[in-house]
């Protein structure tokens, strides 16, 4: 920790010292950081923060959350909405080990947030006292940064390392874990000056021309070139310059889940979604391209399958801030080290105007094989029965592409990606590598306070939304006005599907009884209603997004409906399979 030292601003804040308790340092650095909407939940170690807070009110809105999940997941939809970092506040013990699952979450997709924690009094720590409990070790593996605060006068500086940590290079999440003897404790603080560097913390990396050159040649000498890129694009700011850099070279595109609104869905280079449920033609042709080119992605196992198998006919060139993403899981010819919004323009420079229309065409051959064996039936179905997919379908056109859609996790998750239109940035929210069930509602509550002009329509399974189902009673009581969407099937449909195309439909513990979601919304004052009619799909979207305030629409969808293609779990990206 010593080695994290914070070297003064060119021109640091000074003011007249004041006598302010810790937790009065601590918001006061807050409103310096930019900080308008913190997440959180009391308690006994973190209430000193929480009374200073009171006299803050005017200053800082508070988001009384019912769950620290919720709290967390809702910081995580804040930043992702914002491009801001996501401040969440939780007392000891409990409350802070209600964080973890969230932070995990944070951790591997690559979100900015504070955590702050409330602890109990130093002279306490290691007796086993009451709600304590070693929280920094805990999180020591899925945090960025963490760091327990004692004294009072380290506040001010190790909350702004912990800003510069969370949103620089590649962001994630920082915890400090605050004593209560600190919270209270009084000291002359000086003012509050945000961090610009620390020592041995290179977040920008030098970028290496040479490296940008060989690129540059490979792209050009290409005659089947392939970008597959991820939230790297949208994290680094760097989405204009993307997509420069592909329409100039003419290079087929496709994203991961997290990469997904970077680029329009429409966009005439955009060739679909990687991965287990993707879309078939980049799954195929990741396997037949000569030079594959990611951006800002890091080669999840659900994007690669079997990485014995995964293009090892081409030439790979690695754009990514994150020295240790490249060459971790697939061998890089040319790696590209540095912010993409710096990279990108100078690979830009150096390669040739190209069209590649032959290759972009095979593409288009293997899309339309799709859209006949597999989209037009999800999306416009003969059956009875309602799809995801024809649901998605109608409320892409009523909200034009405009809307923030924030997922939970399982079947609806994978549909909302695949049949989802994007005009803007940052409007695809879902939890991507950690895969968390519950994630939905408070994160798109959190994301319409990211983003309060836009429309956020939370999707969520049957299944998902029960684990935080409480949040509702966040919206009741603060009025975030965000759209629930439930695609009903009376299933854990993910898990089902495996079981039925692995286990011989051996449907163990995965038929799940829910309550009455509308009745259930209605007690915590949020209007709503079911549906399970084709005929009146279209008027139930409309009504539920011309609502002035939060809403819930249950859809109920196909029991047994399979969401496809699928690279079947052991299998490489190339045999995808289309049902």
């Amino acid at each position: 920790m010593d080695t994290l030292e914070v070297k003064e601003a060119a021109e640091p804040q000074t003011e007249k010292s004041r006598s302010l308790t810790g937790s009065q340092a601590l918001l006061e650095g807050l409103l310096i950081e930019g900080v308008t909407t913190i997440f959180g939940y009391p308690g006994g170690a973190i209430m000193p923060i929480y009374d200073a807070l009171y006299d803050y009110h005017d200053k800082l809105e508070h988001i009384l959350v019912r769950h620290e999940q919720g709290g967390i997941h809702a910081a995580q939809g804040y930043a992702r909405s914002s491009g801001k970092v996501g401040v969440v506040f939780a007392t000891s013990g409990p409350g802070a080990t209600n964080l973890i699952t969230g932070v995990a979450d944070a951790m591997i997709d690559s979100t900015p947030l504070v955590c702050i924690t409330g602890q109990v009094f130093a002279h306490l720590l290691g007796t086993d006292a009451f709600q304590e409990t070693d929280v920094v070790n805990i999180t020591a593996p899925v945090t960025k940064w963490n760091y327990q605060i004692t004294d009072a006068t380290e506040i001010p500086g190790v909350l702004a390392k912990a800003f510069h940590i969370a949103r620089t290079g590649r962001p994630g999440p920082v915890l400090i874990d605050i004593t209560k003897n600190a919270q209270l404790q009084k000291f002359d603080f000086t003012g509050y000056t945000p961090c610009e560097h620390i020592r041995s913390y290179r977040p920008a990396p030098k970028v290496r021309k040479s490296y940008v050159e060989q690129a540059a040649k490979l792209i050009n000498e290409a005659k089947k070139p392939f970008v597959i890129f991820g939230q790297g694009v949208i994290l680094g700011a760097a989405e204009k310059e993307f997509k420069a850099f592909i329409e100039k070279a003419g290079l087929p595109s496709a994203w991961t889940i997290l990469g997904e609104s970077a680029v329009e869905t429409t966009h005439p280079l955009n060739v679909g979604m990687l991965g287990m449920h993707g879309n078939y033609a980049p799954n195929v042709m990741t396997n037949d391209c000569d030079v594959l080119i990611a951006v800002g992605m890091r080669f999840d196992d659900r994007v690669t399958g079997r990485l014995d198998k995964y293009a090892k006919q081409a030439k790979i060139i690695h754009l990514d801030i994150d020295p240790a993403e490249i060459g971790k899981n697939v061998p890089v010819t040319v790696p590209v080290w540095g912010d993409c919004k710096e990279t990108l323009p100078m690979l830009t420079a150096l390669v040739e105007q190209k069209e590649h229309k032959e290759w972009l065409e095979k593409f288009r051959e293997l899309e339309r094989e799709e859209i006949k064996e597999v989209i037009e039936p999800e999306l416009n179905p003969t059956g009875e029965v309602l799809s995801m997919g024809e649901v998605i379908k109608i409320l892409n056109e009523l909200t034009g592409g405009e809307a923030i859609i924030v997922t939970d996790v399982g079947q609806h998750q994978m549909v909302a990606c695949r049949y989802a239109d994007f005009k803007k940035t940052r409007s695809n929210i879902t939890s991507g590598g950690l895969g968390t069930m519950g994630f939905g509602l408070p994160a798109a509550i959190g994301a319409k306070y990211g983003a309060p002009d836009r429309t956020v329509v939370a999707i969520c399974g049957d299944g998902g939304l029960q684990m935080t189902i409480q949040e509702f009673g966040t919206i009741m009581q603060f009025g975030a006005a965000v759209k629930t969407l439930i695609l009903n099937n009376h299933f854990l449909g993910m898990v089902r599907q495996w079981q039925q195309l692995f286990n011989d439909k051996r449907y163990s513990f995965v038929n799940i009884t829910s309550p009455d979601f509308i009745k259930v919304a209605e007690g915590y004052g949020i209007p709503g209603k079911s549906i399970d009619q084709r005929a009146d799909l279209r008027s139930a979207l409309k009504e539920m997004l011309d609502h002035d305030g939060a809403y819930v629409l249950e859809v109920m969808v196909g029991k047994e409906n399979n969401v496809f293609p699928m690279v079947p779990q052991g299998c490489s990206v190339s045999e995808i399979r289309l049902k």
